[in-house]
């Protein structure tokens, strides 16, 4: 369904001047002019310097856009250009070192040998990576944010759990991202005369620069920002690869090494579906006619080439903790301190490839700490009045103090935190799939009315997505298997139990949905 055009130079109400996050310009002409009289309450003499400030932020070519779905002729053309910065945007952001200390979970925690591990990493972040590029796609044909998105298929109300839900998620990374970042400046530093600390802060406040000031100039760099990860993380297998231990078999009886599969392969099939929360945010401003296939695809194969490139990688130096004392000492002081120690044979120059593997999580970093901006302008209609950067700056903040705070911690946080946060994401793409195909789609589908993001009357009532998302959830705790809690279902497969959570989740809540809705449509009608 194409928009209905608006006369150009016109703002609908609320929205502010906008520029394109992925190429164009700016345009800082079509602005709202402000009330000449000086407001009399303390909270209007606030709101009012904050328009300002949003007004100079424009002025400055910086953007300042909120929650406004991006009208068809905001958006710009895209040619081959645009299509391979599909492809080039997932690489460079997942092209990351947090996803090297994820791949090393598979020998060190969950016992798993290189080949098993490696099976599980790869097909586990390609089965994760579908609903990512499948959300991505409706980036362009919406307009709107994926949260907006999420009003769709969840309802006005129900859909702030899904965007609570997911600003966590969005947290929880930038957080692993710092400690990582920070165990590596940390470990390159003289004699580790830098503290970790002092590592989370310096790439926290790059990130804040960047996302606050700068997204303009990030969304250009994210088009070379793989370059220099490709080249030191090659190098770095290069020079680590003699030390891998490719021969030794997983742990345990044949049961529990069945569930430390299963749990590894989940856990990568988490770590790749968490993207899905924020997928479509970087295509809005692509125009309607964008082939849906093009987006789907380009992301599919930019997630799935930088998670087997890296996964592999972290898989492979974890092995050597067995075979290599060194390795061993290194891994005990962090995941961070172990990729520099896999860099040790080029002594300076290694130190140097290792600072380099450190920034590049800024890559990693500036997405969802922009995306997070926005998903709590949706929270709520006070939420929408304060400015992205209001909520940016709030949210490193958040997220560096947690990160100091769990800065001994990482491989705890990554197995339980990123395993539980993909229980969600798959319900809701269960939700999501059976909306669209079932009840939007077809001759006697209801299609989308993309104008009314922001009209509660013109959305689903949100009943049917409520309970099915609850009843999703009764499956995923009864299947997930951590370290603090493992359901009665996982607790029969192997010592340590299998997290099958992601997969009741999806199913439960896919088998309750369509008869829910279909009643819910019959009963609103909406």
């Amino acid at each position: 369904m194409s928009a209905p055009t608006r006369t150009p130079g016109t703002l609908e109400e609320g929205q502010t001047a906008v520029g394109p996050m992925l190429g164009g310009s700016y345009d800082t002409t079509k602005q709202e002019s402000f009330p000449q009289t000086e407001p009399t309450t303390l909270a209007g003499r606030i709101g009012r310097h904050v328009q300002i400030l949003e007004q100079q932020l424009v002025a400055y070519n910086l953007e300042a856009r909120g929650i406004q779905r991006v009208e068809e002729h905001e958006r710009h053309a895209v040619g081959w250009k645009d299509y391979l910065q599909v492809f080039l945007l997932w690489v460079s952001i997942n092209l990351a070192a947090n996803n090297v200390t994820l791949g090393m979970l598979a020998p060190a925690v969950y016992g798993l040998s290189f080949l098993d591990a490696s099976l599980c990493a790869v097909f586990g972040s390609i089965i994760g990576s579908i609903p990512v590029a499948y959300i991505a796609t409706w980036g362009p044909a919406s307009g709107n944010r994926t949260m907006i998105f999420a009003r769709y298929t969840m309802g006005w109300w129900p859909s702030k759990l899904v965007v609570l839900l997911n600003i966590i998620v969005l947290i929880g990374y930038a957080l692993i991202d710092c400690v990582v970042a920070g165990q590596i400046l940390s470990a390159v530093s003289p004699n580790g005369s830098m503290s970790v600390v002092v590592g989370i802060i310096i790439v926290a406040l790059i990130s804040w620069i960047v996302t606050t000031f700068g997204i303009q100039i990030f969304h250009q760099y994210e088009r070379f920002a793989f370059v220099p990860q490709v080249i030191v993380l090659s190098i770095l297998f290069g020079v680590s690869a003699s030390n891998y231990d490719l021969s030794t078999p997983s742990h345990g009886d044949p049961r529990t090494i069945a569930g430390n599969r299963l749990s590894f392969f989940s856990l990568c099939l988490s770590a790749a579906i968490t993207y899905a929360g924020a997928a479509a945010d970087f295509f809005v401003y692509y125009p309607a006619s964008t082939s849906p296939w093009k987006i789907f695809s380009l992301t599919l194969l930019g997630l799935t080439v930088s998670f087997t490139f890296v996964l592999i990688l972290g898989i492979g130096l974890a092995s050597g903790i067995v075979t290599n004392v060194r390795y061993a000492s290194a891994y005990e002081t962090g995941q961070g301190a172990l990729i520099v120690e896999g860099f040790s044979p080029l002594h300076g120059f290694g130190k140097f490839c290792a600072v380099l593997v450190a920034l590049g999580l800024v890559a990693n970093i500036i997405p969802p700490t922009y995306s997070s901006g926005v998903d709590f302008q949706i929270l709520g209609r006070y939420a929408a009045k304060v400015p992205r950067f209001i909520w940016n700056t709030f949210g490193v903040v958040v997220y560096t103090v947690c990160a100091l705070a769990g800065r001994d911690s990482l491989s705890v946080i990554f197995t339980n935190f990123l395993a539980l946060m993909g229980y969600w994401v798959a319900i809701w793409i269960a939700i999501t799939l059976e909306e669209h195909f079932l009840f939007r789609r077809g001759k006697g589908g209801r299609g989308y009315s993309w104008t009314a993001w922001n009209d509660r009357s013109k959305l689903p009532v949100g009943a049917a997505a409520l309970v099915a998302f609850l009843v999703g959830w009764v499956g995923a705790i009864l299947c997930m298997a951590q370290v603090w809690y493992i359901g009665p279902i996982a607790k029969t497969v192997g010592e340590y139990g299998a997290d099958m959570g992601n997969y009741v989740g999806f199913a439960w809540a896919a088998l309750v949905y369509p008869p829910l809705r279909y009643v819910e449509l019959k009963r609103f009608g909406r």
